[in-house]
């Protein structure tokens, strides 16, 4: 059973960093699209970000020039390092990994449980 685990979650003031890791199992990350969304209170889940195969990168326009998303496949990793965060980038940051780079959420097969990030102002 596939199995994808986030981690690096927590409070931050505004302005402040994070890096977000998902750890996958039973799932060879390289050959996937890698993606992180996120849904807020009583809200929608929405794209954040995402890498394809071969390295390209989507990113939601409310994130770009904040956040980056990156792989390491030696270690079955995707992460997302936050920067400059704001109250508004409070959310459960989820992890999923698809079959094409697009911010389509139903093009995602597999996602993890989610890890809180909290901004304060």
């Amino acid at each position: 059973q596939v199995q994808m685990v986030e981690s690096g979650g927590g409070l931050v003031q505004a302005g402040g960093s994070l890096r977000l890791s998902c750890a996958a199992s039973r799932l060879t990350s390289s050959t996937y699209t890698m993606g992180w969304f996120r849904q807020a209170p009583g809200k929608e889940r929405e794209f954040v970000s995402a890498i394809g195969r071969s390295g390209s990168t989507l990113y939601a326009d409310q994130v770009k020039g904040r956040f980056t998303i990156f792989r390491d496949n030696a270690k079955n990793t995707v992460a997302l390092q936050m920067n400059s965060l704001k109250p508004e980038d409070t959310a459960v940051y989820h992890c999923a990994a698809g079959r094409s780079l697009t911010r389509s959420i139903e093009s995602y097969d597999y996602w993890g449980q989610g890890t809180q990030v909290t901004v304060s102002s």
